[in-house]
Order: C-alpha cells, then structure tokens, then sequence
C-alpha cells in the first residue's frame, strides 16, 4: 500500500522507554503529552457499556435460515453505532493465540533491538508512531509497529522481524485469516445498504490489508493522557483484537464516551471512512480513542481493510441514482485521499466531515 510509503511522521521519544521514567515515584509525565481533555468528558463504564455495543454472530450470517434476520443486525450496527463485536468468526484460536504471543514478545525486546525495524524517513511502515506533524502539538502515550500486509507481494520484509522466530509465521497466517473475514462481512454489508456485492468487493480487490500493533505503556498519571487521540479509521473496515485482554477503546456517541470491554475471543469491528462515503452515509464511521491504565500495559492489533490503490472513493453509484438520494460526499482518488488523512495530525472526524457536500 504505497500511502504508507509515501507519508512520514516526525520522530520524537519511544515511549514505552519514557515511560520506565515517568512512572517512578518522583517522575513527571512530560507536558507535550499532558492532554485536558483526558479527563473532562463523561465516560459511561461498567453495566450498560458493553450490551449496548451489538453483538454480530458471523456464523449465523453464514447460515442461510439465521442470516436475514443477522443481516439486518449487522446494518442496524453499522447504521447506530458504527461499531460492533464479532463472534464465531472462524479465525481458529491458534493463530490468534500466537499472534497475541509474538506481539508481546516483539515489544518486550530491547529498545535496540526493536530499532533495527524503525520506520525510515517519509514512510510510516515499522516501529515508531504515526500523525506527529509538529513539533509543539500534543503526543500519543503509545508506541506502533505497522506492516504492510496484503497483498503478499506488497510486503517489505525488511520490517518483518526475525524475532521471536514465529513472528513472521503468525502474523502471515493472522493476515489472511482477517482478510477472508473482512470479505465476508464487506459482503453482507453491501446487500444490506442495498448494493452489488461484486460492485463493493471489486473495490477492495486483492484485499490490500494494513496491521498495526499498538503498544500502550502504563502510566502513572493515567487520567492525564491519551494512549490514541479522538480520530476515525481511514479504511473501509477494521477489525480489531485486544491483544493481552486489556480493554482501553472507547467510542464516542451522543457526546459521551463508551468504554468497550470485548468478549473473549471477539473481534471489535468498526466502519472507516471510507465505508461511511461508499454507502453515502448510510454506514457511519466513528470517533474513537484509546486510554491507557496506571499499572498495566496493553497491547492491541488493528487489521485495516482498503480499497485498491487505484479506486476513486466515493458514493456507489446505485445509492445516488434514485432521486431522493442526493449525493452527500465528493469523489476523490483514494491515494490522496489516504495522503490528506495522514499529513493532519488526528483530529475527530474533521477529515471526513471535509468531503461532505453541503445539501
């Protein structure tokens, strides 16, 4: 995926090592990484959080007498909250299990170790963080490992770690086991926003795929900072695994935040960007962040599913063609649209509000 090759980010301090600092008793967390509004807005915890986030039984949409009435949760998700849990996914619990075994090990390498894989100048693959555009904006309490992933002959190896020795094994057959997922569901969700299944694949033709493992250190003054700033996926879908089972995704909807603990062993799947402006707003993309805990780490892994290279992102036609279905977003190619994402730092949904049509 030749955006992640084109788009830098500036280089500041590792902070899973900065963290070591600023978490003993005399240590302060650094200013460019205190954030106001860590702590100002209401987050709805506990009871009510996690059975309000719907839950997709995959193999019940698989299933020819269970799938209508699936299909139709799927969409309500898709439609109310732009966010959902994935169960019986199929992803056999092997290659998930060392997927989470060989991303731990990978982080808890030597910083030195960990460098030999570091992202080069104008490129976001490999070990470093992503969205730093400044030199004064505020910073992300994490540190991020991103591979190109999909399809197989895009993949540069010289980010893919020899240690521990499985890794590149497992995050190979993590890959494609995700990929045929996302296929799936992407099929689902055309026939229920009413499109040509063959229309919206062919958009995503080669299943070029991303992974990103995000590694979130704990920190002292936990209620001070922000392990991902408020920002909505570029891609069209992404699914997400709570690596070590530490919950620390929240979405924001009717104002407020929901903290979302996922069930053992579901993905956490939500609609990009792109999703939302192919259905013309039907789908709906969703602000979301990441926090962080006093005293334990977390690790997670984002599987982000894109459009080919080539693709122009925009309404499908057959959404637009009735009359009272007017165009709501401006067509551009997916390349630029993939560079303006990554040259503003994370902001909301303000890149996506940015290709609304005024009605």
């Amino acid at each position: 995926m030749a955006h992640a090759r084109a788009t830098g980010s500036l280089p500041v301090a590792n902070v899973q090592e900065l963290a070591q600092t600023c978490n003993r008793s005399d240590g302060q967390v650094p200013e460019r990484y205190i954030r106001a509004e860590a702590n100002t807005e209401e987050v709805i915890t506990g009871y009510g959080s996690t059975s309000a986030i719907p839950i997709i039984d995959l193999s019940k949409l698989c299933d020819p007498q269970s799938s209508p009435e699936e299909r139709s949760k799927l969409g309500s998700a898709c439609q109310q909250w732009g966010f959902f849990q994935l169960i019986n996914h199929g992803v056999p619990d092997e290659v998930i299990c060392n997927l989470r075994r060989d991303v731990a090990e990978f982080f808890q390498l030597p910083l030195e170790t960990k460098k030999a894989y570091k992202q080069l100048p104008n490129s976001l693959e490999g070990y470093g963080q992503v969205f730093v555009v400044s030199e004064k904006q505020k910073l992300d309490w994490a540190d991020m490992f991103y591979l190109v992933a999909r399809p197989n002959e895009a993949r540069d190896m010289r980010f893919w770690p020899a240690h521990p020795p499985s890794f590149r094994t497992s995050i190979d057959r993590y890959s494609s086991e995700t990929a045929e997922v996302a296929h799936c569901l992407l099929e689902f969700m055309a026939k229920d926003m009413g499109a040509d299944p063959a229309l919206l694949l062919q958009m995503f033709q080669g299943q070029p795929q991303g992974l990103r493992m995000n590694y979130y250190p704990p920190c002292r003054q936990a209620n001070k900072v922000l392990g991902m700033s408020p920002h909505t996926d570029a891609s069209g879908l992404t699914l997400l695994l709570q690596a070590n089972g530490m919950p620390g995704l929240q979405i924001r909807r009717g104002g407020k935040w929901f903290t979302v603990d996922a069930l053992e062993g579901a993905f956490i799947v939500n609609v990009g960007d792109v999703l939302e402006i192919l259905s013309n707003g039907k789908y709906r993309s969703v602000e979301h962040r990441a926090v962080v805990h006093p005293d334990r780490e977390r690790i997670s892994a984002a599987a982000f599913h894109r459009p080919c290279q080539d693709a122009m992102v925009g309404p499908l036609p057959e959404l637009v063609r009735d009359g009272n279905n007017k165009t709501r977003y401006r067509s551009v190619g997916y390349m630029e649209f993939m560079r303006r994402y990554y040259s503003a730092k994370l902001d909301g949904r303000n890149h996506l509000e940015s290709l609304k049509i005024e009605l």
